[in-house]
Order: structure tokens, then C-alpha cells, then sequence
């Protein structure tokens, strides 16, 4: 095989591949959901929405149960709770 024929069929291999990546895109996942340019489906960008409100929340809490003040009210209380 030459120089020039590897490199027609390399060419080839690489425009195949992109054609079909190009209908993968346009298709949609095998779920029927449309892929928008970054690859992913709104399902994911939902999913993506949800854990970044789930964080906010988690900080959120976090900062209660740090707080000193809070903490050794929270404490007391559940010491109050025990007995």
C-alpha cells in the first residue's frame, strides 16, 4: 500500500466516523431523547440542575450546624431530648 492510498483511507475512516457521530447527534439517544451540542439530553441537564440545588441546600445546612452559636443551642436540645 502507498503513501497516498493509506492516506485516502485514513480520509475515509476519519469522514465515516464523523458522519455517523453527525447522525448519533441528530437522532438522539437510544431513549428518543434530542442531544443538544454539548452531547447531553435534558434529562442530564436536569439531573445537573437538581445536584446543584442539592449542594446549595447541603452548604446551607452545613453553616447552620457549623454556626457557633446555633451549635450549642442544637446540642442542648437534643441532650434536653435524651432525658
Amino acid at each position: 500500500m502507498g503513501f497516498w492510498t493509506a492516506v485516502v483511507v485514513l480520509f475515509a475512516i476519519a469522514c465515516v466516523t464523523w458522519l455517523k457521530g453527525q447522525r448519533y447527534r441528530a437522532l438522539g439517544d437510544r431513549n428518543g431523547n434530542r442531544l443538544d451540542t454539548d452531547g447531553h439530553t435534558a434529562r442530564e441537564h436536569e439531573l445537573e440542575r437538581e445536584v446543584d440545588a442539592m449542594r446549595k441546600r447541603i452548604a446551607v445546612l452545613e453553616r447552620i450546624a457549623t454556626d457557633e452559636k446555633r451549635g450549642d443551642d442544637l446540642a442542648r436540645q437534643i441532650e434536653s431530648l435524651r432525658d
